[in-house]
């Protein structure tokens, strides 16, 4: 029976999915083609199931398995389904056929897996770092599935490296296929070299070690040497709670990726470290520093990094209201550069760490909530919408519905504190790039003053533009806060 070729799409959690396969066409183009002999072999050793039926994969992936582990035994039993086996050297042959067709079942099955991971890495990554899902395909499916490939002792297709080594006993064959594709080294160098590393936050900071981390912001990231030692005292609290923890998980057999710190973990964490942090605070300075520490690991990789023409000028002015210190006038210039840079750094970490704590409350207890939590940020600041427009759109009574799910006034505040803490230690390091500790210590306070004074009044203008009216609004030109929240929200909506 040839195999027939045909562009279609592939649904999803459906039995086609076993012969549809993902491949890509001489133009580089992604393709969904029906494999015809996968399907005509699915559909007569399943009877049960029909192209549209919703079907148990750990069931069929396992019988799929035994059957094409079965290719060389002889007189062993078919298996279910109506593919069975008869003796003799008809029954061999019967099961070497049979032992194809499910590997060409389990193929086409993986293929639409590994077109899923490329398209979540892409729509995570691509828009930022320049690539689609298109040009990460090939990496991964070097093999034309349904068609005859050589064989050769030296060169083994990628679809094949994965079958080989999957244990349908252990896993999934769509969680070991994604493990896979993630782990494959031509993906990743790719990916490096568009400035991505797929390791998380946490495995970074598990395996790093504070005199690493030390020559690290020292040489490669020119960081103060009051920056390295808070780093330093962070990650040695670090490594004293989560780490430990997650190595007696592994000594007990417990065994998987390394998820986020929990709130006991970050407040653990706070008590080494004899200071009274907020976890969510705690946990953003976590982030930095696993984000410099992936920077680093990028480089010597051979990868890209984040770049920034040092003739740009930073895009939102913000004039401090403070004379002194009184450095040179270069110096000055330069300072004021180096604190407008920390300000729009600072309000998009706090926008971005205060809008997650949100969703993530509300996702517990709602995922609909959740979802509606960001939608109307989004129509309320960056489309100007009104809150009874909004309540219209999510069929609800009335606008204070709305305004109890938005808090605007608590979730305003919330970014205020957390962008005071984000400031006040970068801010007062930078100065003393400028002036003596002496000198310094004298102007501490006022340059605390003048940080909350910065501070407030950029929440104060937010506040201020939400309360006009919808058209005033959406006509005049946008505070600080909202371009740097809809800056955040159209980012989300691009990596999610």
């Amino acid at each position: 029976m040839s195999n027939e070729l045909s562009a279609v799409r592939i649904p999803t959690n459906k039995a086609s999915r076993y012969w549809s396969a993902i491949a890509i066409d001489a133009a580089g183009r992604r393709q969904v083609r029906e494999i015809t002999t996968a399907k005509a072999f699915f559909l007569q050793s399943f009877p049960d199931f029909t192209p549209d039926t919703q079907v148990s994969d750990t069931q069929i992936q396992r019988q799929l398995w035994y059957w094409m582990q079965d290719a060389g035994e002889a007189g062993g039993a078919g298996g279910a389904g109506g593919a069975g086996g008869a003796g003799g050297a008809g029954g061999a042959e019967i099961r070497a056929d049979q032992s194809s067709m499910a590997q060409l079942c389990l193929k086409c099955f993986m293929s639409g897996q590994i077109d899923y991971v490329c398209r979540g890495l892409a729509s995570r990554f691509g828009a930022k770092h320049g690539f689609t899902s298109t040009d990460l395909l090939p990496f991964v499916l070097d093999e034309e599935i349904g068609k005859p490939h050589r064989h050769s002792p030296t060169y083994q297709s990628f679809l094949d490296e994965i079958l080989q080594s999957f244990d349908p006993e252990q896993s999934s064959l769509a969680t070991w296929t994604t493990r896979r594709v993630k782990h494959h080294k031509p993906l990743n160098q790719f990916l490096l070299e568009h400035g991505i590393y797929l390791v998380s936050d946490w495995a970074i900071l598990n395996d790093t070690k504070p005199k690493q981390l030390h020559r690290i912001f020292t040489e490669f990231h020119n960081l103060t040497p009051p920056e390295i030692q808070r780093a330093q005292q962070i990650l040695h609290a670090y490594h004293a709670v989560y780490r430990s923890q997650r190595l007696k998980q592994r000594l007990a057999g417990v065994k998987g990726k390394c998820h986020p710190p929990t709130p006991e973990q970050l407040q653990q964490m706070a008590q080494c470290l004899s200071l009274p942090l907020r976890p969510e605070t705690l946990l953003s300075q976590l982030q930095l520093i696993a984000s410099r520490l992936r920077d680093y690991r990028i480089y010597v990789r051979g990868g890209m990094l984040k770049s920034q023409s040092l003739d740009a000028t930073p895009k939102e002015p913000i004039d401090i209201p403070y004379s002194e210190p009184t450095p040179e006038p270069d110096e000055q210039s330069e300072f004021l550069t180096a604190y407008r840079q920390q300000f729009v750094q600072g309000l998009d970490t706090a926008i971005a760490q205060i809008t997650r704590d949100r969703t993530t409350k509300l996702q517990r207890r709602d995922s609909q909530k959740a979802q509606q939590f960001i939608t109307a940020l989004h129509l309320f600041h960056c489309q100007g919408q009104s809150m009874s427009d909004i309540a219209r759109n999510f069929n609800y009574k009335g606008q204070f519905q709305v305004s109890r799910l938005l808090k605007l006034k608590a979730f305003r505040a919330d970014i205020q504190r957390e962008l005071l803490v984000y400031l006040s230690d970068r801010i007062l390091a930078e100065a003393q790039r400028y002036t003596n500790i002496q000198r310094l210590q004298t102007i501490h306070q006022q340059i605390q003053d003048a940080i909350a004074q910065q501070v407030t009044q950029v929440i104060e203008d937010a506040a201020t533009e939400a309360s006009t009216a919808t058209n005033e609004r959406h006509h005049k030109t946008r505070s600080l806060f909202t371009q740097r929240l809809c800056l955040y929200l159209d980012n989300r909506s691009n990596v999610s």
